[in-house]
């Protein structure tokens, strides 16, 4: 999703969600950018891999005219942080809620020993088919959707949330960063 009515020398926003949702879960922060004058992409995230995702994620500041600023949501911010470096016109980083992971770390170095997280404890393993054979991605237990991931719905708007949910790879969790975009970018 692309707006074009921007204002003049504004930056175009690149928003990136982060794992189990999917860009319409930017809907409402597109409406009120379109409506004051910012241009805005809501950019698909593969959810297969940090590299993978950055790749892809990079192309679309790659392929936008004039300035970028990258915005990522949860695991889109470990992706926006890969994902930056790669693109000569980003020029900065916002991060909601999100990971920004130091070069060489992990998103498993850095949630892996949590003790807090209900998210940790509502995952389901599931396989899916590679070129190379099987990877295991994970997908949100529906029954526990509403309180490990979006307890601050309606439980009628969760339950739709939770058979829409898109599964990320495991490759997110355990592939490392490398060259952090937010120790070059405003953040």
């Amino acid at each position: 999703m692309t707006s074009t009515s921007a204002r003049p020398g504004m930056p175009t926003v690149v928003l990136v969600h982060g794992a189990f949702a999917d860009s319409s879960s930017w809907n409402g922060v597109v409406e009120r950018l379109t409506a004051a004058g910012v241009a805005v992409k809501a950019v698909p995230n593969p959810l297969r891999g940090i590299a993978e995702d950055a790749a892809y994620v990079a192309s679309a500041p790659q392929q936008t005219p004039g300035p970028v600023l990258a915005v990522g949501h949860s695991y889109g911010g470990a992706v926006v942080t890969n994902a930056a470096s790669k693109a000569d016109n980003v020029v900065g980083l916002v991060y909601v809620a999100a990971f920004a992971p130091d070069d060489g770390e992990t998103l498993m170095d850095i949630e892996g020993g949590s003790k807090d997280s209900v998210l940790t404890s509502a995952l389901l393993p599931l396989q899916y088919p590679t070129a190379s054979g099987t990877e295991t991605e994970f997908l949100i237990d529906p029954a526990k959707f509403h309180d490990a991931f979006a307890a601050d719905v309606a439980e009628k708007d969760a339950a739709v949330m939770a058979v829409t949910q898109r599964p990320v790879s495991s490759l997110a969790f355990a592939t490392p960063t490398t060259n952090p975009a937010w120790k070059k970018l405003p953040s």
